[in-house]
């Protein structure tokens, strides 16, 4: 047992192998966990952030205003709108923000520089480059082409 005088916060510099091994070991980000913050350059996650907001923010909002529509037309009496009708109307905005949601990541350009304003054009791409990483994945070797095995 370790004397209370010496004992350190856990992690701590000195504190142990662990301590220790951190002081004089240095890691990649993708080996200490931080690998998806450094995978994608910060241009091209903005890029995916900026359309990801628009893509699904503008149906959500419609979904959300087809409540507060359907309230104020049944409330105020002047069209009687079935509770079905409504649920149906805001299921089918939030569904559209659901698939705006693949469609933010899969149209922005995964390259460094940017591409048109919808992005058509890059969704064949990018979709045909998340297939080729998956079947790499189930053949056990990485994106990169190395064995994990």
């Amino acid at each position: 047992m370790v004397p209370p005088r010496e004992r350190r916060p856990f992690g701590a510099q000195g504190s142990g192998p662990v301590g220790s091994q951190r002081s004089t070991t240095k890691r990649s980000p993708k080996q200490a966990g931080g690998g998806a913050s450094q995978a994608i350059p910060e241009a091209v996650a903005n890029r995916m952030a900026r359309r990801i907001a628009i893509a699904t923010g503008i149906p959500t909002l419609m979904g959300m205003a087809v409540f507060v529509g359907s309230y104020l037309l049944v409330s105020r009496h002047i069209l009687d709108i079935p509770p079905s009708a409504t649920l149906a109307a805001s299921g089918a905005c939030f569904l559209l923000g659901l698939l705006g949601l693949s469609y933010g990541v899969l149209s922005a350009s995964w390259e460094t520089e940017a591409g048109s304003l919808l992005g058509t054009e890059q969704i064949g791409v990018n979709f045909g480059r998340l297939k080729g990483s998956l079947q790499a994945l189930r053949q056990g070797t990485g994106p990169s082409g190395s064995g994990s095995d």
